[in-house]
């Protein structure tokens, strides 16, 4: 089968909500990290074949397909096509599923995949919050076939890693601690310039604004919960944010033709799915599933980014596939960085790709919980 070759991914640095990106239009951010991955890799723009953007809450200016706009604004060429997905959370790392997949049909040799997001401008659930303004009602509660088959439970990424920390025996300080951990990981990334390589500065913004250096367990012991029964509060969650990435993946054919050096080989990529009330559970029975087809054991990847949507996330992960804790989000994760929802996958997998070069690792395994239960996996193979 023909493979798919990654050739490089950046991203902004992460934005607070009301931060240093919070005034930028989610074109303008998505040209930025175009223009700078198509930079980096040396490829000429007329030569790429399509543009696949993650987005979610496409409105306002994040509508009318996002990734065209972007592409666009970027200055690059009319002919070249481009499509907005939504996979939720996971819409950025779905981009470049498609792009391999893309090149690894034939059709096409040369796809750049990303995704953006600026939830400082539109909120998340903005789409719905809308619907419900114009008299529409929400994706669940409306549909006959969803209330018959699941009844009139409350849908909620809250409430599902709530299930899961109670399910797994998950306690609050469990929690806080994997969180305050999260946050000294991503510090020692900044201050060391872990992370200088794969960012692509933004206006002299050159750092990831969510890690918080006056963090600790007695003030996030202090916090709280976000119900009265709840074990969550905010500092076991992932940061509201803004951001965009970028990778590009070509074919072998296109990377001889050009006489490029691919970083990374797309070794697997797959996407399963489990009961969308519990939501969050998605990246157990995926990652078990990508493990099973690639005949690969768990030991056998070098580095994990598993997004942090929420600590009891990671550590239910953690406890069900027996992976090495000191392999996983070794740079912090969305609790600390931040989870710009359609650009995280490819935030995540630059993160992934720098890291493994850096170790000099082997394999490296993306996974992430989305919307509605579903979980993409990713296994790269470090080249270069």
């Amino acid at each position: 089968m023909p493979e798919a070759f990654l050739l490089d991914a950046v991203r902004t640095p992460v934005g607070r909500r009301g931060g240093a990106l919070s005034g930028w239009h989610s074109a303008d951010l998505g040209a930025h990290v175009i223009r700078a991955v198509v930079e980096r890799a040396g490829v000429d723009p007329d030569l790429v074949d399509d543009v696949i953007l993650g987005c979610t809450d496409t409105l306002g200016p994040q509508s009318g397909n996002i990734a065209r706009t972007a592409w666009l604004a970027a200055g690059f060429p009319d002919h070249v096509p481009g499509v907005t997905i939504d996979r939720q959370c996971g819409s950025s790392q779905q981009a470049v599923h498609f792009a391999a997949q893309a090149v690894m049909s034939g059709t096409q040799d040369l796809v750049l995949a990303g995704g953006v997001q600026n939830m400082s401008r539109i909120p998340i659930s903005a789409a719905m919050l809308a619907g419900r303004e114009y008299g529409f009602d929400d994706p669940f509660s409306g549909s006959k076939g969803w209330q018959e088959r699941y009844g009139s439970v409350d849908v909620s990424q809250f409430r599902s890693a709530d299930m899961i920390a109670s399910h797994w025996d998950i306690s609050r300080e469990a929690m806080e601690e994997y969180a305050f951990r999260s946050h000294q990981r991503a510090l020692s990334a900044i201050d060391s310039g872990r992370f200088d390589a794969e960012i692509a500065p933004v206006d002299g913004f050159e750092q990831d604004e969510g890690p918080r250096r006056d963090t600790s367990l007695e003030r996030m012991r202090g916090l709280k919960p976000l119900a009265p029964e709840s074990r969550l509060t905010a500092a076991v969650a992932s940061q509201i944010s803004d951001g965009a990435s970028a990778a590009l993946v070509a074919s072998e054919a296109f990377v001889k033709e050009h006489n490029l050096t691919p970083r990374a080989r797309i070794h697997h990529l797959s996407v399963r799915a489990a009961d969308p009330v519990w939501m969050l559970t998605g990246p157990i029975p995926a990652t078990s599933h990508a493990l099973r087809k690639t005949g690969l054991a768990i030991e056998d990847i070098d580095l994990f980014e598993v997004n942090e949507a929420f600590a009891s996330v990671v550590l239910a992960w953690l406890d069900e596939t027996g992976a090495d804790p000191s392999r996983v989000n070794v740079n912090g994760g969305g609790i600390a960085l931040g989870h710009p929802i359609g650009a995280t996958g490819t935030k995540l997998l630059a993160t992934l790709l720098h890291e493994l070069e850096r170790r000099e690792g082997r394999y490296g395994l993306q996974t992430m919980c989305e919307g509605g239960g579903t979980a993409n996996v990713t296994i790269i193979e470090r080249l270069s």
